[in-house]
């Protein structure tokens, strides 16, 4: 087995779950990275527009104003979009666009879940998952 891989036993059979990859971080993102340490979600909202955003940043994408600040996301959304990846990859995984309950969109995986019984609009709900430096990076799990 790849050492970008793990074995996790659930019930009486273990499976293998994909390692995530160490996120580049900046200091642009210190903040949001220092948060998912602390088990919490943060997303960007825009004092001009109102709107909410994610990817960390401080230009909100929307009306390009720099009046940003972080927010704490409740770690609820549903699944925008799929794709579960099987050919090519060491262990099998889904990345989704969840739309969080506070109306942004992020690029994350689902995890700890069947592959096969994800679906459009299924509810997910916030975990995290440890990358092989230890910083913790947000995903998604059936609710």
């Amino acid at each position: 087995m790849s050492e970008q891989n793990k074995t996790v036993q659930s019930g009486s059979a273990a499976k293998t779950q994909r390692t995530m990859p160490d996120p580049m971080t900046n200091p642009e993102t210190q903040r949001f990275y220092e948060a998912t340490a602390a088990g919490k979600l943060l997303v960007g909202h825009c004092k001009a527009c109102g709107k909410h955003h994610y990817y960390p940043r401080a230009i909100c994408p929307h009306c390009l104003s720099d009046q940003t600040e972080w927010v704490q996301a409740a770690g609820g959304g549903s699944i925008y979009s799929y794709s579960v990846l099987r050919r090519g990859v060491p262990v099998p995984y889904a990345i989704a666009y969840v739309k969080l309950d506070e109306g942004t969109t992020m690029l994350t995986n689902i995890v700890e879940c069947d592959l096969d019984a994800l679906s459009i609009g299924q509810r997910v709900k916030l975990t995290f998952v440890a990358t092989p430096n230890g910083t913790q990076v947000p995903a998604f799990a059936p609710a």
